[in-house]
């Protein structure tokens, strides 16, 4: 840099105080955000500075790393997605704002720092002329407030719902997750990750709406599922899994009933997996290209019960390495064997298993975010991942990823505070 020329009618010592001065200014905290009404979440914002609130969650996230199996090495890329919902998706890294979608840049500001508060769905920007500015989604839109000027992101006017999740032992990594799973809610449904997987996945989407059942979010979902007329979602090389049978049918119930169309559809298809033995009735097909039986009756009478149809199914007491996947009811049913709980590639398998077994052995991401993530999988395209950083199409990772967030979410929602 070159160095400032000197006024000679200005002391330099003045000319260097003043110089200290504002280095001094860029090098604090900036200052709290002013409140708006329904700033999200409600509780925190505009009561503490970002670092204070960065650092809370920081200490939050160590004692839960703690209390489960630690973290996960995640490539060193520090950004932050926008736009849960129905909203228009975004990326913050780096000064910039970029359209997650189609890579241009929205907003770009000339950078001294940014503090990124993922608990708080906000990023604080100290710009190089001394302005602060912040973006920070809410249950309302995404905002944009540049040194007092607010304005909403285009495309991002759609309600959501943003519980602080009061009482529970990790209210600031709850927040973290279920946003990682609304910013995975697009126009088409809720898929595993927006940018390397275009459409739904029937059991991602599933354990999404388990926590959008929770959260009073179903709304962002309800459209997708009132749509479905398949009964399978085809996305493992076109295979017709058996456990799509269940799930549909589980879906459907969450925003009606058994008129819906697929019913009858779903219904239809059941005969060809039956499976009649002593010990009863039960299905077996393929899922993930293995036979599970056990997953997928306990999916199959999970949707049947849930929209109050007849259930003459029962679950087989066969060793099934997917069976402790299915933590929601059935735990009686389950034989000892060899389950399928990778927790490096597929995560989520692990944090399943750990949910049903009671068990705290499954990591999540060592960085502040995002805490989720999925790799190597078959069917994902993870030129998609360019946009965000090439880094991740190298090792064939996307972050974050729905079913994994799902697990974690899900299970760290059954703890409350001490």
């Amino acid at each position: 840099m070159t160095a400032p020329i000197l006024s000679p009618t200005i002391p330099r010592a003045f000319a260097l105080l003043c110089a200290l001065t504002l280095a001094s200014a860029l090098a604090q905290d900036p200052p709290v955000r002013p409140l708006k009404e329904n700033a999200a979440p409600p509780a925190l914002a505009g009561t503490e500075s970002p670092a204070a609130r960065l650092a809370a969650y920081r200490g939050e996230l160590d004692a839960f790393r703690k209390a489960f199996g630690g973290a996960r090495e995640l490539p060193d890329v520090r950004f932050f997605l926008f736009g849960m919902g129905q909203r228009a998706k975004f990326i913050y890294r780096e000064g910039k704002l970029l359209n997650a979608t189609t890579g241009a840049i929205v907003r770009e500001w000339k950078l001294a720092s940014d503090t990124i508060v993922p608990s708080d769905y906000e990023v604080t920007l100290q710009t190089a002329k001394g302005t602060t500015v912040w973006i920070y989604e809410d249950k309302e839109a995404v905002w944009i407030d540049d040194d007092g000027e607010l304005t909403v992101l285009d495309g991002t006017w759609h309600a959501v719902e943003l519980p602080v999740f009061a009482g529970k032992q990790f209210p600031r990594v709850l927040r973290v997750l279920h946003q990682e799973l609304l910013v995975n809610v697009t126009p088409a449904g809720p898929v595993p990750n927006f940018f390397v997987y275009k459409k739904p996945w029937y059991r991602d989407g599933a354990m999404m709406a388990l926590a959008f059942r929770d959260t009073s979010n179903l709304g962002v979902i309800r459209d997708w599922i009132m749509g479905l007329r398949e009964v399978y979602d085809r996305n493992n090389k076109g295979e017709t899994e058996a456990d799509n049978l269940g799930q549909a049918l589980f879906l459907i119930s969450l925003v009606a009933d058994k008129t819906h169309p697929l019913v009858e559809k779903v219904l239809a298809e059941i005969p060809r997996f039956e499976v009649s033995e002593a010990v009863g009735k039960f299905i077996r097909g393929r899922s993930d290209f293995n036979e599970h039986p056990a997953y997928q009756t306990k999916w199959l009478k999970y949707g049947l019960g849930s929209l109050g149809l007849p259930d003459p199914y029962t679950v087989p007491r066969v060793a099934d390495s997917y069976s402790a996947l299915f933590w929601m009811d059935y735990q009686d049913t389950y034989v000892p064997g060899k389950d399928s709980d990778n927790r490096s590639a597929y995560p989520y398998l692990g944090w399943a298993c750990d949910h049903f077994h009671g068990a705290k052995k499954s990591p999540i991401g060592n960085r502040d975010y995002p805490l989720t993530w999925e790799q190597n999988a078959s069917q994902a395209n993870y030129d998609g991942l360019k946009i965000l950083d090439p880094i991740y199409v190298q090792q064939k990772l996307c972050a974050p990823h729905t079913w994994h967030a799902a697990e974690v979410f899900l299970y760290a929602l059954t703890l409350r505070a001490r």
